[in-house]
C-alpha cells in the first residue's frame, strides 16, 4: 500500500434471502430459481473485473459478503466470489474474510468448506431468543439455532463469530430482552452487536403500524434495553467501539466496518451495491436483472454517483468519528462545534479527554443528534 492509498476492502452484495423479513427495507429478493443465482454469481465476477480496471492490483484487506443472506448461495459460490478477490486483486496476508449468514442456512459441513476455503469471520443473524419476538421479525430459525450456529462455526475452525441482535420489537418485555442476552453469551462469541429495531418505509412492519394492527417502538422501552445490553456485556467483558458493537479485544473488531467510519476505500459488488473510492461515490442499480443485463452488456452497474461537499465531508466526518470509541480529534470541530461542545459536555453526552471527544454512555443513545450539534 502507498502513502497516498487507504486500505481496501471488497463488499459483495448477495441479494437473495428464502424469504422477506417484515422489517427488513434491505435491497433483497426470494431468488426465483438456481439460474438467478448462477446469474448473480457471473455478473459478480463481471463486476471484479471492472473494479480492477477501475483500481488497478489493490491491496485487499478486507472482505465482506453480505445480504441478504449470502448463504444461500452454498459453499462453492461463495468460495468462487472469494478466489476471485484473490485472483482479481492482492489479497492481504491477514485479510479478515467475512460472510453474513442466517442460522437456518448454515450447518457444520458448510462452515468447515467456508473455514477451509479462506472465510475468518462469521456474522450470524440471531436477533433474538424469544420466540414470539422472532415470529414477530418473520424470522424462521428456532430460539436455539443461532447458538448452535455458533457452536458449530467454533468448532469448524472461525477465528471470529459475531451475533447480530435487535431490541425494542414490539412485544418484547425487558425479561425477553435479558433471555436473549443470556443466549447470545452462552455461545461464547467474540462480537456481539445490537440495533434498535427502526420502522423504514414501504417495509411490512411500516404498513402494519400505519393500520394500528402492530404498536410502534417505544423509545423508552429501546433506551432501556440499549442500556440493559451495555450493561450486561461489559459485564461479561466485552468493550464497546462502535455505537452498536461490543468486542472481546481488539482482534475481534470488524475491520471491514472500521473501514466504512474511517472513510477507507471499498468497492462494492451486486445489485444495489455502494462504493468509495477517493473521495468519489456511486451506488449500483438495485434489480438483480438489470444489474446482470449491465454488466453482460460491457456496461457499469452504477445508477448514480456523488462528490461531497465540503460541508457534507465536515458532517460526515464527525457523525462517523463519534461512532467508535476512539472518538474524534478536537481539532475536527469547526468554531460552531467547539461552541457546541460546552451544552453537550453539561448534558453528559460527550466527555474529552488527551485531544478527542468521546460520547459516554448516554451520548450513544442519541448519537446522530449530538454529531448535529458538533458539526454546526
Amino acid at each position: 500500500m502507498t502513502q497516498t492509498e487507504s486500505p481496501f476492502g471488497i463488499y459483495i452484495h448477495v441479494p437473495f434471502c428464502a424469504a422477506r423479513c417484515g422489517y427488513c427495507d434491505f435491497n433483497t429478493y426470494v431468488p426465483e430459481g438456481a439460474g438467478q443465482q448462477l446469474e448473480f454469481v457471473q455478473a459478480a465476477l463481471l463486476e471484479m473485473r471492472q473494479a480492477r480496471a477501475q483500481v488497478g492490483d489493490r491491496t485487499v484487506n478486507t472482505v465482506f459478503i453480505g445480504g441478504g443472506t449470502p448463504t444461500l448461495l452454498g459453499a462453492d459460490d461463495l468460495l468462487q466470489l472469494l478466489t476471485a478477490v484473490g485472483d482479481t486483486f492482492s489479497m492481504a496476508p491477514d485479510a479478515e474474510v467475512t460472510t453474513e449468514a442466517n442460522p437456518e442456512s448454515v450447518n457444520g459441513s458448510m462452515l468447515r468448506e467456508l473455514r477451509n476455503g479462506g472465510f475468518t469471520r462469521l456474522s450470524l443473524g440471531m436477533q433474538s431468543a424469544a420466540p414470539h419476538v422472532l415470529r414477530t421479525l418473520d424470522r424462521v430459525h428456532t430460539p436455539g439455532r443461532a447458538v448452535a450456529a455458533a457452536l458449530e462455526a467454533r468448532a469448524a475452525g472461525f477465528e471470529h463469530v459475531s451475533l447480530d441482535l435487535i431490541y425494542g420489537t414490539p412485544g418484547e418485555t425487558d425479561a425477553d430482552w435479558d433471555q436473549t442476552l443470556e443466549a447470545a453469551l452462552s455461545a461464547e462469541p467474540d462480537h456481539i452487536s445490537a440495533y434498535a429495531l427502526t420502522v423504514e418505509p414501504g417495509t411490512a412492519l411500516a404498513a402494519a403500524v400505519r393500520r394500528g394492527t402492530t404498536p410502534a417502538p417505544d423509545d423508552g422501552d429501546q433506551a432501556r434495553r440499549f442500556i440493559q445490553a451495555d450493561e450486561r456485556l461489559h459485564e461479561a467483558g466485552y468493550e464497546w467501539y462502535e455505537v452498536a458493537s461490543w468486542a472481546l479485544d481488539d482482534a475481534a473488531h470488524c475491520r471491514h466496518n472500521l473501514g466504512y467510519w474511517r472513510s477507507h476505500d471499498w468497492w462494492g459488488i451486486g445489485p444495489g451495491a455502494h462504493s468509495h473510492v477517493g473521495g468519489v461515490r456511486w451506488w449500483n442499480v438495485r434489480r438483480p436483472a438489470g444489474y446482470a443485463q449491465r454488466l453482460h452488456d460491457g456496461q457499469s452497474p452504477a445508477a448514480e454517483r456523488e462528490v461531497l461537499t465540503r460541508e457534507e465531508k465536515a458532517l460526515e466526518a464527525v457523525l462517523l468519528g463519534l461512532r467508535m470509541r476512539e472518538g474524534l480529534g478536537l481539532d475536527s470541530l469547526s468554531k460552531g462545534g467547539v461552541s457546541a461542545l460546552e451544552t453537550e459536555l453539561i448534558g453528559g453526552r460527550v466527555i474529552v479527554a488527551d485531544g478527542r471527544v468521546r460520547l459516554t454512555r448516554q451520548g450513544r443513545l442519541f448519537a446522530d443528534a449530538v454529531a448535529r450539534e458538533l458539526s454546526a
